[in-house]
């Protein structure tokens, strides 16, 4: 009899586990800034849900990781960037693009086109509609980006200190500020 305690014992121990963890991911998920529904995808690292698949357009040449998919539960699917950073007053359009490639390649992922995307900065986060102004300049974006890719030298497109310090290739650039 004293056995069947314990495993009672150890059975309610299980149960107030789960339900401290489900309650947990729900708060983890809220801080994150997801919108309510399954998350389907995750590319943030996380130990718990990490997927190194990339979605891929041949037609575009395009290829994605978003940080998050979330299946809503009418059957929408909301792709969400996290973004480390404060917040500015509004996107930057490079976050716009990002986020709109993005729903390009749940669409073409899913056969579900995405009635908006999220960008979740450090304090604050944009739902931004994709709409149909949004989807052709993301292909006008490409294909200026595809031909700009046989010029020998292109200018910088900005006046951002501290985009040129963090710049990838800023040993290489001669047009760097500073």
């Amino acid at each position: 009899m004293i056995w069947g305690g314990y495993a009672l014992g150890f059975g309610f121990l299980l149960l107030a586990l789960a339900l401290f963890l489900w309650w947990r991911s729900g708060v983890l998920a809220d801080q994150a800034g997801l919108p309510g529904g399954r998350i389907l995808y995750s590319d943030t690292g996380s130990a718990w849900m990490t997927n190194d698949e990339a979605f891929y357009d041949p037609h575009l040449r395009l290829v994605g990781k978003p940080d998050y998919l979330v299946e809503e539960t009418d059957g929408s699917i909301v792709p969400v960037e996290i973004k480390a950073g404060r917040a500015p007053t509004e996107p930057y359009e490079s976050h716009l693009y990002q986020l709109a490639a993005y729903c390009w390649l749940v669409e073409r992922e899913y056969g579900i086109r995405p009635s908006h995307g999220i960008i979740q900065y450090k304090d604050r986060a944009f739902a931004v509609d994709y709409t149909d102004e949004l989807r052709e300049d993301l292909l006008d974006l490409l294909t200026e980006m595809r031909e700009d890719m046989f010029e020998p030298e292109l200018d910088r497109d900005h006046n951002d200190w501290n985009r040129c310090a963090h710049c990838g290739v800023a040993s290489a650039c001669t047009q760097r500020l500073g």
